[in-house]
């Protein structure tokens, strides 16, 4: 008797209390089992787990339409524990070009569709086609005809399909209204815009001649985009018809570049206002069998603070930790990341034009792993799996 009053009162927790259990549960399976201790609990909580809690997406290319979810990057290797599987719709001759809350952005090879996926439900959207970009003037079956700065360049659509599009991304979760914007950056030259209305991308005006965008963000209701120059620009994504905006007024970050191979740069908005310019490092190394890949060497973090002008140089995090990548990258606090200490930088590959040429038959390694900013040291990880597109970060 005693027992089924007990259970009667856990049952019906107020709902405050189960959610404050639920931001507790890190691994994806306890949350499950979480759901499951009775019904009214499985009714309360939600499908997906409701915290911050990254998880690195490995599609592995033995197993072409299963996914590995990996909570953290606590393991070098591939193991079983905190390794969870999951079945995605159709994933072959896909590559991921994005991740933002929680959905994936996927580019299909052969037919160039851009769909927004969510991977816990399989609910997905269209976004419009490759063949709607501003610089595509022809698009058939075999052939396609695009502007690259001012080239007419005419290549096969599936080498169009893996290389026109670089990173998209989403300013907000989509619902049955489809009141969400997304921005693309796309050839590596160019910003485009969707919104629901909009049957096509249409470029964002207001920039230089051909800039080589390297990464772009939403952030206070604005677009904030980043060159290979590491000069900022800045849009006002709430104008009814099209964006609105030009070059900051920051000078560029003095970036030194240490005689390395190339650099990139992603964008992270901070909960105080302030922009985060994230330089990576990278050198080019040839490994085993021929095999190609950039080795990271480090990286350089530069902080904009809200209606300054100019960037400075931050060489700590504190208890901060950066996740960037293909996805919306993202600082966060380290407690809310298991087993995880502050001042690091937790990275995936983006290399786009390298990715395109591993998909035509020439390997290259991918380059994951972990960057200590007080040590100054690198941990690469998984660099013995092949994988059918690059790992992407996912936020459920």
């Amino acid at each position: 008797m005693g027992g089924e009053v007990v259970d009667h009162q856990w049952a019906n927790i107020h709902q405050d209390m189960l959610n404050e259990i639920a931001k507790r549960i890190h691994s994806y399976d306890d949350y499950l089992q979480l759901r499951l201790v009775c019904k009214q609990w499985n009714f309360k909580l939600q499908k997906i787990p409701n915290n911050k809690v990254p998880w690195l997406l490995l599609p592995v290319e033995e197993e072409e339409d299963i996914f590995h979810i990996k909570e953290t990057l606590d393991t070098p290797t591939l193991e079983e524990k905190g390794i969870h599987y999951l079945t995605l719709p159709d994933m072959q001759h896909k590559l991921i070009r994005g991740s933002c809350y929680g959905w994936l952005i996927i580019v299909s090879i052969h037919e160039g569709t851009i769909i927004m996926l969510n991977p816990w439900t399989n609910v997905c959207f269209y976004l419009p086609p490759i063949s709607s970009l501003p610089n595509v003037t022809y698009y058939g079956d075999d052939e396609c005809i695009y502007y690259y700065e001012q080239c007419k360049v005419m290549t096969g659509t599936v080498d169009a399909n893996k290389f026109l599009v670089w990173k998209v991304i989403i300013n907000s979760a989509p619902t049955n209204d489809n009141d969400f914007m997304a921005v693309a950056i796309y050839t590596g030259l160019r910003l485009a815009f969707y919104k629901p209305c909009n049957k096509t991308w249409l470029e964002i005006p207001g920039n230089n001649t051909y800039p080589y965008f390297e990464d772009v963000i939403f952030f206070e209701e604005k677009i904030y985009a980043v060159d290979y120059e590491g000069q900022l620009y800045e849009f006002d994504s709430k104008t009814s018809a099209e964006p609105v905006g030009g070059i900051h007024e920051a000078t560029p970050p003095d970036i030194v570049t240490l005689g390395e191979i190339c650099n990139i740069k992603y964008l992270i908005g901070c909960d105080d206002g302030s922009l985060l310019m994230i330089v990576r490092h990278l050198n080019m190394k040839e490994g085993q069998q021929n095999r190609r890949y950039y080795d990271t060497v480090k990286f350089d973090i530069y902080e904009l603070k809200k209606n300054s002008k100019e960037w400075s140089r931050i060489i700590s995090l504190g208890n901060y930790v950066l996740i960037v990548g293909f996805n919306a990258s993202v600082q966060m606090l380290a407690s809310e990341f298991s087993n995880c200490k502050g001042n690091q930088i937790y990275f995936t590959d983006n290399l786009v034009e390298e990715q395109t040429l591993e998909l035509d038959g020439e390997d290259y390694y991918h380059g994951i792993g972990v960057f200590d900013l007080e040590a100054e040291t690198c941990q690469t990880v998984l660099s013995d799996v092949k994988f059918s597109c690059p790992p992407v970060w996912i936020f459920p």
